[in-house]
């Protein structure tokens, strides 16, 4: 992975500043693909005025936000971009190669009110039926019960795909219904998992994947037809094969929503996810609101006095 359209001097540093990215922080190739890009960007846009990202000021950045936002550019995917300079110029600083952050002060799009797209409960329900009439078949072979236990594990923990591919089968610990998983930075967190998912990984395991992985010693949770790991696009095409509108990240997303429209707090959603911060879990605020709202209505004496009051006139 190295810059590919930036001057020499904006290379080196975009190399060097990967390799802390994948050696010093464990992050995952296609994250560290992505910051890769939106660093790029930026020095495609510095360059047109031969800046430098050592040089860099807080105008330039400021300038290249309003570049983003009158090309159509999302307020998430702009609040992204700004999110990896700030992580690359707090390295910068760290690192004592500049004397000041040039992305201080500069305000991000307020995405927190902006839900992820989600399923409604009702299309992940004919999801997950349509792998499991496949699995639960007298004859059901290897690709099925695994492809039914992926979808499963995926809704009931919110994984993403990066995380499920990595998943070892000693991961699981399905006699306390749990799983332990690796997320962004290899930081690892405890999942949760339902009756029905542990059902499925059973079947998955008792008859499903030692077909899979022949004689191999191959560790690794999921494999394909020919006892490999399997790569995030697969899982992507097996979500996709059940519904052509889902992604794994939609199932994802779902599995927070339907949990928080349920009555979770976003404390414990934060948890499932692997969210480093909360504000990231923000963006599912207006259910927890939508939430208490109800529970306020139907618990707090002066509101249900004003409903009977309303009803009675």
């Amino acid at each position: 992975m190295q810059p590919s359209t930036t001057s020499s001097r904006n290379s080196q540093l975009l190399r060097e500043y990967m390799t802390m990215l994948r050696v010093e922080k464990g992050l995952r190739p296609l994250t560290c693909e992505a910051y890769l890009r939106d660093l790029e960007q930026f020095c495609e846009h510095l360059e047109v005025t031969d800046g430098l990202l050592a040089s860099a000021k807080r105008e330039d950045v400021a300038a290249w936000m309003e570049h983003l936002r009158t090309h159509d550019r999302t307020d998430r995917s702009i609040a992204r971009k700004l999110s990896c300079l700030r992580g690359f110029y707090k390295w910068m600083l760290l690192d004592k190669r500049m004397s000041h952050d040039p992305t201080v002060n500069i305000e991000a799009p307020s995405t927190w009110k902006v839900l992820p797209k989600s399923l409604a409960e009702e299309d992940v329900s004919r999801m997950l039926e349509m792998t499991g009439v496949a699995a639960h078949h007298p004859q059901a072979d290897a690709l099925s019960l695994r492809d039914h236990a992926l979808m499963e594990l995926l809704y009931a923990g919110g994984l993403r795909a990066g995380e499920i591919v990595t998943l070892r089968v000693e991961d699981l610990h399905l006699d306390q219904q749990r799983a332990q998983v690796r997320g962004k930075g290899d930081k690892e967190r405890i999942v949760p998992l339902g009756a029905t998912a542990c059902r499925a990984l059973e079947e998955y395991l008792q008859r499903g994947r030692s077909q899979l992985a022949g004689k191999g010693l191959q560790r690794t949770l999921f494999l394909s037809v020919r006892g490999k790991p399997l790569t995030t696009q697969v899982v992507w095409s097996i979500v996709k094969s059940t519904n052509s509108q889902a992604s794994p990240h939609k199932l994802r997303h779902s599995c927070a929503t339907h949990m928080v429209e349920h009555g979770a707090d976003l404390r414990s959603v934060q948890t499932l996810l692997g969210h480093a911060d909360i504000s990231t879990t923000q963006v599912y605020t207006h259910l927890a609101l939508g939430r208490l709202k109800e529970v306020h209505r139907l618990h707090h004496p002066r509101a249900r006095r004003h409903g009977a009051e309303a009803r009675a006139s």
